[in-house]
């Protein structure tokens, strides 16, 4: 039986191509929200809103024309892609974005894949269709190839074309007609696309005479109702007061009671007595509820198949701030704290994994979905008031059959011509097997190349700087191979260490500055062993930033001509956790992101230096 007044879709795409615009504007239009001029309501972190991007899948709905639909904002990173595989279980068809101008993207062909695998049909969205440079048509040729290259039955290749500027909140399947209307300053129209979603994303197959159940894909978290599971009703009904058996993902099993039931009206949760098959709906009542456990009647109870979530393939360690200024700036600065910390993240964070949880360590294996999952991480532990220090990622290696193996990433590069000779040497060097290259209209040069995860660590940085900002990179996991001869020597660099503890001055900047690109200003701070700066050279240096110029009988200490410094380069964290080489740290604490030699004393590491020749 198909309920023919729902429909659940998922919204996919690459990073940046509108998707939470374009979602906003259904919301709008249905007046699900209020339009008080808020943009991207959906992306509700502080995060989420200064990145611009989604790092966690949103539920919200509509209602159109007396059908409700509800709508799974997924992200387009590939970091996040644990999120979008459960979230995608959610729906029965995808609206799939575009961007007009760069047409399908790594991330697209990753959450594409993923839907299509599913059995979903997509609805594509060809979107930005105003921007400068776009091609529609190209755009839709190469989504059509995408479908083929992933092997889309004939059922999926017949999908409708729906043109879009979601910043101007317009849609149409009339290329022309879309044009007009933007030029005419029309005003805001989605209503093809909710006729489009209607049309072709199927209504939800249920069995409502079947025994009840739920599986959840989703995690949430109510001061009042406490931990609420979010998923789709497969079977049966479910109400509130309903003793329901809770199956967990290695087998046991408990009885509790539903306490809370609730369902998305627009982005907020509207408390229910009842829900039936192919409804999405939060629970409350079972404290143990893990994501892929099931929801079922205990008398006949229905098993689901289990949420396969793809393994991590970087890992750092994370540990207590050992440092000098350690207690300083953080509230929660000890190792019991970081490991509760962590228990927690793991219980909503499904693609992340955590070793030396037992008690008595200081510190914590992490691995996760690539440097970008791990960063905001760290980024909303430093934002709870967590002191941490963190090393180097590294690649997860495997070993299969008596060989090494090792991840391998699919990366694209858009780079003007000018700067394509470094950005293809640097590749090269680095292991990168080229797949695709082509000069697009713009005139940039658009290549594919397939790298092992090794040679992407600082890759970024270093591309950036050869480029002058110009390089546009993008990376998705491809597959675990045998791992390469490359030897990049973990991210060689020289690094500028400050030689003793103190503020620094202009006077010692003024000399350090000379060495290379230094990473503090004047009245700074600094410990014995803490990194000021890169050296211009591969050799670490130690300088003394805190010496002042000294008082003589000849002249004052004010009598030369004025010092001028080079403004400082800004640490972030994720310039610091690509910067950082396998002998150094990055402290991070709620004010500051300082690096550091893992051995602060002068004397260890040389110590260490000799013992290892």
């Amino acid at each position: 039986m198909k309920r023919e007044n729902i429909r659940n879709i998922a919204i996919i795409a690459h990073v940046d191509h509108g998707k939470t615009t374009l979602v906003d504007a259904m919301l709008k239009q249905t007046h699900a929200v209020k339009d008080e001029g808020a943009d991207l309501i959906m992306d509700s972190m502080d995060l989420e809103r200064e990145r611009g991007i989604t790092i966690k899948a949103k539920n919200a709905s509509l209602v159109y024309e007396g059908i409700k639909i509800n709508i799974v904002d997924t992200p387009g990173h590939a970091d996040f892609g644990g999120e979008v595989e459960r979230t995608l279980k959610m729906a029965d068809g995808v609206l799939l974005l575009v961007d007009a101008k760069e047409g399908p993207m790594p991330q697209t062909k990753f959450v594409l894949k993923k839907a299509l695998q599913l059995g979903h049909r997509a609805i594509v969205v060809i979107n930005k269709v105003d921007k400068d440079g776009a091609a529609p048509d190209e755009t839709l040729n190469k989504t059509f190839d995408l479908f083929v290259k992933l092997g889309a039955t004939d059922h999926q290749l017949d999908f409708p074309v729906i043109y879009a500027s979601g910043v101007k909140g317009l849609a149409d399947p009339d290329l022309e007609k879309l044009k007009t209307a933007i030029a005419g300053q029309k005003s805001p129209d989605v209503s093809p696309l909710f006729k489009a979603i209607i049309e072709y994303i199927p209504a939800p197959e249920v069995f409502p005479d079947q025994p009840s159940a739920l599986q959840i894909l989703a995690l949430a978290y109510d001061n009042y109702k406490g931990r609420m599971g979010i998923g789709k009703v497969y079977s049966g009904k479910i109400a509130k007061n309903q003793n329901l058996l809770l199956v967990k993902m290695d087998g046991s099993q408990n009885t509790a009671k539903i306490t809370s039931l609730s369902m998305y009206e627009g982005l907020k949760q509207m408390d229910v007595e009842e829900a039936v098959a192919g409804d999405i709906v939060a629970v409350a009542g079972f404290e143990d509820i893990h994501i892929g456990d099931v929801l079922t009647d205990p008398q006949s109870p229905v098993t689901l198949p289990p949420v396969d979530i793809e393994p991590p393939t970087i890992k750092m360690t994370f540990g207590v701030n050992t440092s000098p200024f350690a207690g300083r700036e953080g509230k929660f600065v000890t190792s019991r704290n970081l490991r509760d910390r962590l228990i927690k993240e793991l219980e909503t964070n499904v693609a992340l994994k955590v070793d030396g949880l037992e008690q008595g360590s200081d510190s914590f294996l992490v691995a996760g979905r690539g440097e970008l999952h791990l960063a905001v991480l760290i980024e909303t532990m430093r934002r709870e008031g967590y002191e941490l220090q963190v090393s180097q990622p590294e690649v997860i290696f495997h070993e299969e059959n008596g060989q090494k193996m090792e991840p391998y990433e699919v990366v694209t590069i858009d780079v003007p011509t000018d700067y394509q000779g470094s950005v293809i040497e640097e590749l090269g060097r680095r292991g990168g097997e080229l797949q695709h290259m082509e000069t697009l209209h713009t005139s940039e040069l658009h290549a594919e190349y397939l790298i092992p995860t090794r040679g992407l660590i600082g890759l970024k940085n270093l591309l950036l700087t050869r480029t002058r900002g110009t390089v546009v990179i993008n990376n998705l996991f491809d597959s675990y191979k045998p791992a390469h001869e490359i030897d990049l020597k973990g991210n060689e660099h020289g690094s500028l260490i400050a030689s003793e503890a103190g503020a620094s001055n202009a006077y010692g900047l003024n000399n350090a500055q000379e060495r290379g690109v230094l990473f503090i200003g004047p009245a700074v701070e600094v410990y014995e062993g803490m990194v000021v700066g890169k050296n211009s050279v591969d050799t670490d240096l130690e300088i003394n930033i805190c010496k002042t110029k000294k008082l003589s009988n000849m002249r004052s200490k004010g009598a030369d001509e004025a010092l001028i410094l080079t403004p400082p380069r800004e640490v972030t964290l994720d310039f610091a956790l690509e910067y950082i080489g396998p002998d150094e740290l990055v402290e991070v604490t709620p004010q500051s992101i300082r690096l550091r030699k893992r051995v602060l004393s002068s004397i260890e590491r040389k110590k260490i230096y000799r013992q290892s020749k």
